[in-house]
């Protein structure tokens, strides 16, 4: 039966990619491209072909619901240092290893003419990672990622209800299969990742309320949500989060945002955003460019800054002056895409600088040891890459090297020094949807 089951899913999945192209996913009758204009995709519009202006003299055709099935898959090889990353290893060994990073599973629908819904599965953990002395992880469960409806009263206001991706700012918002570097910024979602963060999020991701709407000529978006966040008991005050961007060339309208159009459109925004709950707080702004400046090609920048504290007040169970330390995030990255050669060499800059107040340390450290404590836990990430992209945001090659920079505790004296960390990353990237 398993059997079965796994030739028919191939059978379909095989069916679906014959009978798209790129950028016309999915095909009505005739072959024509769908014009689904709400329906949710983890992708920027630009992806898909541009609608065509319809006769509005013309009787509206019968609404029918349809289903969209699609996949993101992120494999590598990488070539990495153990004390790459967060925390405090410190060996130099090289390590090597194959893995499946990112396996989702796109389920989207339009449910009424101004109604739709996106559902996301993808994986807990890697495939291929080490699990522990010998043990290598090869069963690995989807997980519920995304599962969210949509309904669009007018262009001003639309509402989106369930799990969904919650960021003050523009990197955070991004879908993955647009990304100009292989992942996301490594602090982006640091206090949203997983149960255990001080968020209590899943990959970015919460359940609420988000509302969403398009002013003046589409160019000004807003969006405002409330979140569960970080709950204890049930009675913790809601996670609120909100978002304003004006985009001074071209309209981005798309719920997910690109991390380059790979030559496609203007984009020029800049964007603010809070995000607050109990006594913590954080505060954003971020700036996007994507131009052409030749005929060969276009240049993308992508940078924000934020601020980031849980306060002061531990007198609430739901403080988080012990969770977030005080602390400033810079992050930017800039490439350029050459059209004919369908190259994208890239470079990124990440910084976690930790400020610490004394009574957001274990034991209210002060003087030298709460200058340690800092030390010990900022971070710089300095790296860049070349993509090469087979057919757009379809298939492509990812190759990067990075450099992780970090402070290390000496166990015997204590003293902090700061260490590098190198990885090299190959990684191919196959989407439909």
């Amino acid at each position: 039966m398993k059997r079965k089951i796994y030739a028919g899913t191939l059978a379909l999945m095989a069916f679906l990619a014959a009978e798209s192209r790129a950028g016309e996913f999915p095909l009505s009758k005739g072959g024509k491209p769908s014009k689904k204009k709400n329906l949710l995709k983890e992708m920027p519009n630009s992806y898909f072909e541009k609608e065509t202006v319809s006769d509005s003299t013309a009787p509206e055709p019968e609404f029918k619901p349809s289903i969209q099935l699609g996949s993101i898959v992120h494999m590598f090889a990488s070539y990495s240092q153990d004390g790459f990353g967060p925390g405090p290893g410190s060996s130099e060994d090289w390590g090597k290893g194959f893995n499946i990073y990112r396996a989702r599973v796109l389920v989207g629908g339009q449910l009424s003419k101004n109604g739709s819904f996106f559902f996301e599965t993808d994986l807990p953990s890697l495939i291929g990672t080490q699990k522990g002395a010998g043990v290598k992880n090869v069963e690995v469960s989807q997980l519920v990622l995304d599962c969210q409806y949509e309904h669009k009263f007018a262009d001003y206001f639309y509402v989106i209800a369930g799990k969904q991706l919650v960021s003050n700012n523009r990197n955070g918002l991004q879908g993955a299969a647009s990304l100009m570097a292989n992942d996301f910024t490594f602090w982006q979602y640091s206090n949203n990742m997983f149960g255990s963060s001080p968020l209590q999020g899943n990959y970015g991701r919460d359940l609420g309320i988000n509302t969403r709407g398009l002013l003046l000529k589409d160019k000004l978006e807003y969006r405002l949500g409330l979140f569960t966040g970080r709950s204890i008991n049930g009675t913790a005050p809601l996670r609120t989060v909100g978002r304003v961007v004006y985009n001074f060339l071209d309209a981005d309208k798309s719920f997910y945002y690109s991390g380059t159009n790979l030559g496609k459109g203007k984009t020029i925004s800049l964007g603010a955003g809070f995000d607050a709950q109990a006594n913590y707080s954080s505060l954003s702004t971020d700036l996007f460019i994507d131009v052409p400046i030749t005929t060969a090609g276009s240049v993308t920048f992508n940078g924000a800054f934020q601020y980031q504290t849980g306060g002061a007040d531990t007198s609430s169970m739901y403080s988080f002056t012990k969770l977030v330390p005080k602390q400033t995030v810079l992050f930017g990255e800039l490439g350029y895409y050459f059209k004919a050669a369908k190259l994208q060499p890239y470079i990124r800059f990440e910084n976690q600088a930790i400020s610490a107040e004394s009574i957001q340390t274990p034991g209210s450290l002060t003087g030298d040891a709460l200058s340690k404590y800092n030390k010990a836990n900022s971070s710089t990430i300095f790296g860049g890459g070349l993509n090469y992209f087979f057919n757009g945001y379809g298939t492509n090659l990812r190759l990067s090297y990075t450099t992780y920079n970090k402070g290390i505790v000496d166990a015997k004296s204590g003293d902090v020094t700061s260490k590098t960390f190198g990885q090299t990353w190959l990684q191919l990237q196959f989407f439909f949807f």
